[in-house]
Formats: C-alpha cells, sequence, structure tokens
C-alpha cells in the first residue's frame, strides 16, 4: 500500500499580503489589507495592529490576589482585573513593562516576575499578544497611574475570585486565563 505525504497541517492556508492600507493611526493602528487567498482570489482583512500588552498576577504571601477595579468606557462598567498595561513600542521588553505596570497600577514591586503565559486575545481582528506574568515577594508602596486611569487596588482569595468569575462578575479574558494558569499550575506542584 502507497501512502500519501504527509502535508502539514496549515498548507494551503496562508494569505498573502497584497496591499497595506493604514485607516487609523493612534494608540492602535486600524488597517484594512488586501490579501491573496490559497485560491489566488483577493479578499480584505480588516484588524488592529497593536503593539502588544502586558498583565501581571500578583500573589501575596498569604495567598490573596491582588486586582484593579476600573471602568472601561467600551463596556459601560468598573471591571475587576489584574493589572496590565500596553507595550509602548515594539522594542519594549514584556517583563520590565510588567514589572512596570504593577508599580504604577497597584504601588506593588515584586521580587520574583515570571512569564505565566502568552496568547493572542481576538486574533480574528487584532495582532495583540498578551503576556502574562506572575509576581510573588510582594512589597507595598505608592501608585502612580496615568493621569486618566481611576483604579480601586483590591485584593482576593483566589476562592473568591474563582467564585466571581463562575457567577460572571469576572469577565476579562487576561484575568480569566490568568486564574484558571494559575490554578492548572497550584494543582502540578
Amino acid at each position: 500500500m502507497t501512502r500519501k505525504p504527509v502535508r502539514a497541517a496549515h498548507a494551503g492556508l496562508t494569505e498573502k499580503p497584497h496591499r497595506t492600507r493604514l485607516l487609523f493611526s493612534g494608540t492602535v493602528n486600524f488597517r484594512a489589507d488586501t490579501v491573496v487567498l490559497p485560491n489566488g482570489k483577493k479578499a480584505t482583512r480588516e484588524f488592529m495592529s497593536h503593539p502588544g500588552a502586558v498583565a501581571v498576577l500578583p500573589v501575596l504571601p498569604d495567598g490573596r490576589i491582588i486586582f484593579v477595579r476600573q471602568y472601561r468606557y467600551p463596556v459601560r462598567k468598573a471591571t475587576l482585573e489584574i493589572p496590565a498595561g500596553k507595550l509602548h513600542s515594539a522594542s519594549d521588553k514584556p517583563l520590565l513593562r510588567a514589572k512596570a505596570e504593577l508599580k504604577e497600577e497597584t504601588g506593588y514591586t515584586a521580587s520574583s516576575v515570571r512569564p505565566l503565559l502568552s496568547y493572542w486575545p481576538t486574533p480574528a481582528f487584532s495582532d495583540e499578544v498578551l503576556h502574562i506574568f506572575t509576581a510573588t515577594g510582594l512589597r507595598g508602596g505608592a501608585a502612580s497611574p496615568d493621569e486618566d486611569e481611576f483604579l480601586l487596588v483590591e485584593t482576593l482569595t483566589f476562592k473568591k475570585a474563582w467564585r466571581l468569575v463562575k457567577s460572571g462578575a469576572i469577565r476579562d479574558s487576561k484575568t480569566l486565563l490568568a486564574l484558571q494558569a494559575w490554578k492548572i499550575k497550584m494543582l502540578e506542584t
């Protein structure tokens, strides 16, 4: 019996850039690129070009987790999230930005900041990569949020935070994934 050669799972799925068009340039950019599809036809791909972001799951020595509550205009609600922020440029180092965001938003510094996971929050319409870190060995200090950032710092046990996830009170994707990844990591140790 002869077998057909095995092809890569993604073979024939690549879309090749044909023309790039910038629609808006700001904190993030919006583009409408023309691509050549695998069948040779052309299509438009509208998306947000994003420099990337970081988030930090800060864990106190007693196991409580530090969150920030802030108003998110697009959803018109105050959300409970882990501290996070956008990379300033493509050359910005995620680890350094994570440490800076933790300090700015909560006032805490950490003796240990380690990668937890990186993911694409919305690959259908953005090229953003979000890097999540854990922070331990925390020391309190004064927060210094951006002038347009109004935050409340809150601490919760993991159990309480998980109840808020299950009830739908925490709906932010980076926070959901960070808590889930932390839960898995704790089960493995």
